[in-house]
């Protein structure tokens, strides 16, 4: 079978496994977030926090619980690292530096998973399992609140209610992550991802040399990783590494399992607003980009110039023959679009175009399908600036769902849309200023300056994969991108919230023959249009710097 051939049969059954579950499990959410019972361990857990989960919230209380939450996280995780050593299952470990305790504190929390340390060699099992996969599981579950909040802004009128931030957030974690995590790590145990609290053992080479193994609770934790589009991964080459990521299969199971709740969120939106077209709208705008990024990047790495790597099939350098070109591709573009930043190949290997082409992916907001949660939010954001772009065509005030968008709801969309490319061009220019960047580069050139701004844009869009030759484990980078980190994923979150209380406390306003059909596909091309011209003009004149550049002189 053709390298072609294997790429187009891999994306098509994927394709077909996410088609084959967008519509019970897009139903099953809505009806999660929709109901008014509540579990025997949901009320369990209620009681042991002292929270009422039937206590509407309007935004400004609903985000205080977010932030307060994710604050209590922080600390807990930072603290954690610092005492590992006098833990149980510690392996001998020391305890992680101040700073780079700072840095992943804030990027577990944040769902981001920027790992500047090596996993098998500095986090002892309490910390991997008690500390990083726990906060896998909350802070995908904070992201889907947020987004299921802003739904309820849409879908209610005349109050200011969103919601029950606890009841959310519980029902997440305990009806949607939980469950299928332990369904994902039963299969990754049977592909032969390891799943152990074993110590660290010494073997021998073949060449006469000794290799330390680490074991560890890898399956469960993988499965949490890809399902919250978390990526911090067990060990330091993250999906590449076998123990991880075994054989084919259970590579594209983990692909599946980082697109399933953002395609499938759609269509709870579709049910919670009483309209699954409108679901599907915004499903086809994020296909359509996840699909060219695909194309894109897989075309690209093919076709890589250069006599060796047109010779070899494609550029192979820093990838596994286990997977190729296709499934790297594939991988690498379903990460960066998902805000979950776990790889199976090195992304610094990828050529100057395709690795635009990632870069662009992130820079979009993740939002072709987008984290859990995040993604759906960042689209809904989107399609107000689109209503509003087709209401100033026409010379008509825009509607979204029945809901005026005016002078606030526009500007907290255009507050939301401007955060990130804020902190991501910021925290390049300060660390190129300050010689930070080029300091900690590999490549020199194009490419070294790719390594810096793709290092921020990950941070800043709660992503987390890196080019491999950036050294981030700096005092300066660990805290800068902690806080572009930070502020990357709860500042959004402000004025997502805000949004939602704006929109929620409108009247309905019933469609007329002028109202814009947003459930049509002349909105998903306008949606679609709007993103990429938005983010081109912010972005261009960075990535024209870096991997444009790159590109055009190879």
């Amino acid at each position: 079978m053709s390298p072609v051939l294997a790429d187009v049969l891999q994306v098509s059954a994927l394709i077909a496994a996410l088609a084959l579950v967008h519509r019970p499990l897009g139903d099953y959410m809505a009806a999660v977030y929709s109901s008014r019972k509540h579990l025997r361990v949901e009320r369990w857990i209620y009681r042991s926090v002292g929270a009422d989960p039937d206590a509407e919230m309007r935004w400004p209380a609903y985000l205080r619980a977010v932030l307060a939450f994710s604050a209590v996280g922080v600390l807990f995780l930072y603290l954690l690292q610092r005492v590992q050593d006098k833990l149980p299952l510690s392996l001998g470990f020391a305890p992680i530096t101040p700073d780079q305790a700072f840095n992943t504190a804030t990027s577990f929390v944040s769902n981001t998973n920027w790992q500047s340390y090596s996993g098998e060699v500095a986090m002892s099992h309490i910390t991997q399992t008690g500390g990083l996969a726990v906060q896998n599981f909350v802070s995908a579950a904070v992201g889907i609140a947020v987004a299921v909040a802003l739904v309820r802004g849409f879908a209610r009128s005349r109050t200011g209610d969103l919601g029950n931030f606890w009841a959310d957030l519980v029902r997440g974690i305990v009806r949607i992550l939980v469950p299928i995590s332990v369904v994902a790590a039963i299969l990754l145990v049977a592909t032969g991802a390891i799943q152990n609290f074993a110590d660290i053992h010494q073997v021998s080479t073949l060449t006469g040399g000794s290799q330390s193994i680490s074991g560890g609770a890898v399956a469960s934790q993988e499965a949490i990783k890809d399902l919250g589009t978390n990526g911090g991964g067990f060990f330091n080459a993250n999906s590449a590494h076998p123990f991880e990521n075994p054989n084919g299969f259970s590579n594209l199971l983990e692909i599946f399992l980082l697109l399933v709740i953002p395609f499938s969120l759609p269509r709870t939106f579709g049910k919670m607003v009483g309209s699954v077209k409108q679901g599907y709208a915004i499903l086809a705008a994020m296909g359509i980009i996840w699909f060219a990024g695909v194309v894109a990047v897989t075309i690209l790495e093919f076709q890589h110039p250069g006599t060796v790597s047109q010779a070899a099939g494609g550029a192979m350098e820093g990838k596994e023959q286990r997977f190729g070109e296709g499934a790297s591709s594939l991988f690498a573009v379903s990460t960066t679009m998902t805000s979950t930043g776990s790889v199976n190949s090195f992304h610094d290997s990828f050529g100057g175009l395709s690795g635009g082409v990632l870069l662009l992916g992130m820079m979009l907001g993740e939002i072709a399908p987008g984290g859990t949660g995040s993604g759906l939010y960042g689209m809904l954001i989107m399609a107000v600036i689109a209503v509003f772009i087709a209401g100033l065509m026409v010379g008509r005030t825009p509607e979204y769902l029945g809901k005026k968008i005016g002078t606030r709801e526009i500007k907290l969309a255009a507050c939301y849309i401007l955060v990130t490319p804020a902190l991501v061009l910021i925290g390049t220019a300060l660390a190129m200023a300050l010689g930070k960047g080029e300091s900690s580069m590999t490549n020199v050139g194009a490419h070294g300056f790719s390594e810096v701004l793709y290092a921020y844009t990950s941070g800043s869009n709660n992503n987390g994969s890196a080019f491999a030759g950036f050294a981030a484990n700096t005092p300066y980078h660990n805290t800068a991108i902690g806080l572009c980190m930070t502020l990357g994923r709860f500042l959004p979150m402000v004025f997502v919230l805000a949004l939602a209380g704006s929109l929620a406390e409108q009247k309905p306003i019933p469609a007329t023959a002028g109202t814009l059909r947003t459930e049509k596909p002349l909105f998903t091309g306008l949606l679609v249009g709007a993103i990429l011209i938005i983010t081109g003009l912010t972005f261009f004149p960075a990535l024209a710097l870096g991997p444009l550049a790159e590109g055009l002189a190879s």
